[in-house]
């Protein structure tokens, strides 16, 4: 493999590789590059089936099976990497993300246990940099990290089989400069189904009516020497002023689906009372805890695999960083619920909160105001 670029006028030479870090990543990418010969026969792959899959924006996910329909399947997705400049905030903040396609965060892939992803990963030639694709449901060569470097210009397909059932992230990982390309954006989940569906732990089957996708993003936006967020003219020239604001730890921004409000007012999620609710969340980078005010996790998964027995009747759960995790909720109530990072400063002052709409007749019984607020 060729000497790593992060640009194409290789403006950040020698920078892309920070820290003791650096060079075992780079030096696993080459080895595992190398190292992709088969060591068993390849499975005959031609009898199966192939399903081609047009994938959908975020928090929307693609139609889909809850239960595997027959025996797995080659499932075909493609993505393509996108550099763009978005608003994140209400004030105009920008920032230069690195989306798959084109969106914060990249879609939602839906598979089921024993199917084969394919995945065709482009990276148009209008792009600055180079770009891969780690999935955390997949099984070597780095998540197939090693085998997707795209440079602007390349595509490259990758097959994996999911054997593991669950909620999983993916994100780009190139050599030496994964946290930038994670927190400018490029990062999504994959569901991998069990072959029956969900169930409760005890056998007895979890069916949707709704499922939405809430991808967490930490942006790190550096400022000027009056404290206003800069601009640049492209992403490379970010780069050197955005690692220092990495390396304090603090993002600038939490959000939903990439800005601020992003899933308020309405662009809010929509539910009946009566609908069960499967929501979806991943966090690539940093601990988070989801809460829905108002509501509950019926059944959670916190770290998203569908082989452990749920929790249940959960108020707030832990999802670890680099995990994706999911909740299943039936509505009860009409009104408006926020669903928020139950780090509360991280929801009401960096943003990382969005709101259920949710309609249809209230329930006395549930609650009621007994006596109304008065002035004495």
């Amino acid at each position: 493999m060729s000497q790593f670029n992060l640009t194409r006028r290789s403006m950040l030479a020698g920078a892309a590789i920070a820290g003791a870090l650096g060079p075992l990543v780079t030096a696993t990418f080459a080895n595992a590059s190398e190292e992709v010969a088969p060591v068993t026969t390849p499975t005959d792959l031609s009898a199966l089936q192939r399903v081609k899959v047009d994938l959908v924006k975020p928090p929307f996910v693609h139609a889909h099976t809850q239960k595997a329909d027959g025996a797995p399947k080659i499932v075909e997705f493609t993505l393509t990497i996108k550099e763009q400049k978005m608003v994140i905030d209400d004030q105009g903040t920008q920032v230069h993300a690195m989306t798959f396609n084109g969106s914060v965060p990249g879609p939602l892939m839906v598979v089921h246990q024993n199917d084969y992803v394919e995945l065709t990963l482009v990276n148009p030639d209008t792009n600055e940099l180079q770009h891969n694709i780690d999935f955390h449901s997949a099984t070597g060569a780095l998540g197939g990290g090693a085998l997707t470097i795209v440079n602007p210009g390349e595509k490259a397909v990758l097959r994996f089989k999911a054997t593991k059932a669950g909620v999983f992230v993916y994100h780009c990982a190139p050599p030496g400069m994964v946290p930038w390309h994670v927190t400018s954006g490029m990062n999504g989940a994959i569901m991998v189904l069990p072959r029956d569906g969900l169930n409760d732990g005890h056998g007895n089957d979890l069916v949707y009516d709704k499922v939405y996708y809430v991808g967490e993003q930490d942006f790190y936006v550096p400022r000027d020497e009056a404290g206003n967020f800069k601009t640049y003219d492209s992403v490379g020239d970010s780069y050197d002023d955005t690692l220092k604001v990495m390396r304090t730890l603090t993002p600038s921004h939490i959000v939903f689906n990439g800005a601020v409000g992003a899933l308020t007012g309405e662009n809010a999620l929509t539910a009946a009372v009566g609908e069960k609710v499967l929501i979806v969340h991943s966090q690539a980078n940093r601990d988070t805890r989801p809460h829905l005010i108002g509501g509950h996790g019926d059944y959670v998964w916190a770290t998203g695999k569908f082989r452990n027995p749920p929790d249940v009747d959960q108020e707030t759960w832990f999802i670890p960083g680099g995990t994706a995790g999911a909740a299943f909720y039936t509505f009860e109530q009409p009104g408006i619920y926020a669903y928020v990072n139950h780090n509360l400063i991280e929801a009401f002052e960096l943003g990382a909160a969005a709101h259920f709409k949710v309609t249809g007749d209230w329930n006395n019984d549930l609650m009621t105001a007994v006596v109304s607020p008065t002035g004495s």
